[in-house]
């Protein structure tokens, strides 16, 4: 009760803010709701507008979504990064707004800083480094400060990531109220439960926890730079384990210049359009080839460096940085990905709708060429156009009307994968304004269909399997004599007068389904032995 009292002072809190800031019932946003509530609505948003003051509800969404997020917490900021794959939550045009949201904050002082790092690696910042900055980057959760490593006569720069002062009582404490209000949402709203608030909520929650352990975060850096360990043109620094634990994370030094400054970029030389390419591409490669990426891709987590400057324009590469939120993706969603892409690059609306069917994403009873057709709606004004052509807010509304008319459940494990297109296509669009996201992604698509699904795919599985026949049929004197020993114990067994009730036989049928996943030998062994008992009982 008391949790519930304290959930609520957090959550009324929030709704004060938000109203501060015109963003309970933005004025932009209310030509978005259905007509038949509009009158009411805008009459609650302008008293809630009061509380904002002229001054305050004047300024632009962006800024009005930006400063109120800041000013209710770091937990709130992750919150809106993600809500702005959520147009189907909360409308696109707050969608938009939320996707400029960018996590700074002011530094803490690099005082406590040191003292963190002292009481972590149990050593003084003297001792571990040779220089400590101030800090460099600041965010929601850590800051990063430059240091200098001296070993051996030789000097190394590294990058010093330190975790905030109390942060993670501060998450905890909101991510439960978050929890709390999804709960309630999910009980009082019917037509939210298709949104799965509550799933939404602990993908959120645990990506947060995880970003609030630096050592899941080195892990995060180390598993991608090994599978990018053969690319020259995508970089990941290393981890330097010694000077790294829960709090603290130290890493090789990134030198580069930050994606999100353009104009520095272009009066360097870099190839724009080919660094969208790249940065995209990057991306694909990781999530579909790999089923492991980098979540939070935005500008200031990429950095743009020379590879060779004989070629003109010269070659570029990206360097990542800030590993705290990781995607994975399993084989059977990688396939539905790849089938849905390839579906919209193809112009197969059938074989789209075909795969949300047998991904589970659509309920099986809707007629397939119904939502074909809802999809060739929805990707049609994507063939053959750039980026800056597509009329992105029409285009979420079209697939959050699509979703509700089919009762299609959002998937919690494609959350974090929404998030990043979303980043990656904006990043590539800032570089070159033109881009086609598409066409770039294209010949990543046609690769994984080719190695996960084309003729050598289906070679390797046949090989596969004739392999571990072969296996299976070795051990088969092994297995028949194991088989004709449980035959003599049954035998026994029976000439004793055992037998065993209809429904005794059911209930043990029954528990064997639930042990099915074993290996092919096994089921080998039990159908002789199956076999055998069924021939000598009718013998």
């Amino acid at each position: 009760m008391i949790s519930s009292f304290r959930h609520l002072f957090r959550l009324t809190r929030t709704v004060f803010v938000l109203a501060r800031y015109d963003m309970l019932l933005p004025r932009e946003l209310l030509d978005e709701l259905p007509a038949g509530t509009r009158r009411g609505t805008r009459v609650l948003g302008r008293i809630a507008r009061l509380t904002a003051g002229r001054k305050r509800a004047s300024l632009e969404l962006e800024v009005r979504v930006s400063s109120a997020l800041k000013m209710l917490g770091p937990a709130y900021i992750k919150l809106g990064q993600v809500m702005a794959t959520r147009g189907d939550i909360v409308g696109p045009h707050l969608a938009r707004a939320l996707g400029v949201l960018q996590d700074r904050l002011a530094p803490f002082p690099k005082a406590d800083a040191e003292a963190i790092i002292e009481r972590q690696l149990k050593k003084p910042v003297g001792e571990l480094f040779s220089s400590f900055s101030s800090a460099v980057a600041a965010a929601s959760v850590a800051q990063v400060h430059r240091a200098e490593i001296t070993e051996d006569g030789e000097t190394r720069v590294v990058a010093v990531k330190v975790l905030r002062p109390g942060i993670e009582a501060l998450f905890q404490r909101d991510l439960d109220a978050f929890a709390f209000a999804a709960k309630w949402a999910y009980r009082l709203f019917p037509k939210v439960r298709r949104l799965e608030p509550e799933k939404f909520i602990e993908v959120v929650a645990k990506s947060m926890r995880e970003e609030m352990d630096l050592r899941t975060e080195a892990a995060a850096c180390s598993e991608l730079r090994e599978n990018n360990a053969g690319r020259e043109d995508f970089v990941v620094p290393e981890i330097d384990w010694e000077r790294t634990t829960r709090g603290v994370l130290t890493t090789s030094w990134v030198s580069g210049t930050p994606l999100g400054n353009v104009m520095e970029l272009e009066a360097e030389g870099f190839d724009l359009e080919a660094l969208g390419t790249l940065v995209v591409q990057s991306f694909m490669t990781q999530a579909l080839m790999d089923g492991y990426f980098h979540a939070d891709m935005h500008p200031g987590n990429l950095f743009a460096f020379t590879l060779s400057k004989e070629d003109e324009p010269f070659r570029a590469g990206l360097a990542a940085v800030d590993f705290g939120i990781m995607g994975r993706l399993d084989e059977a969603t990688r396939n539905y990905l790849a089938d849905i892409l390839m579906g919209f690059l193809i112009g197969d609306y059938d074989g789209i709708s075909q795969a949300h069917i047998d991904a589970g994403y659509v309920p099986r009873g809707v007629p397939m060429k119904d939502f074909a057709v809802a999809l060739r709606a929805i990707g049609e004004p994507l063939l053959g156009r750039t980026a800056d052509q597509i009329p992105m807010a029409r285009l979420l509304q079209q697939l959050l009307l699509t979703t509700e008319r089919f009762d299609m459940h959002m998937q919690p494990q494609l959350v974090l994968l929404q998030k990043t297109m979303v980043v990656v296509e904006g990043v590539a669009r800032d570089l070159s304004p033109g881009y086609n996201m598409w066409e770039t992604a294209r010949p990543v698509v046609e690769a994984f269909m080719k190695e996960r699904r084309g003729p050598e795919a289906l070679i390797r599985e046949v090989a596969g399997g004739a392999q571990s026949l072969l296996t299976t049929l070795r051990r088969a004197p092994e297995l028949l004599a194991e088989g004709a020993r449980q035959l003599e114990a049954l035998g026994e067994l029976t000439d004793e007068g055992l037998r065993l009730h209809p429904e005794t036989l059911k209930a043990m049928a029954e528990a064997e389904g639930v042990r099915a996943r074993v290996t092919r030998k096994y089921w080998l062994a039990a159908g002789s032995v199956a076999a055998l008992a069924l021939f000598l009982y009718i013998g």
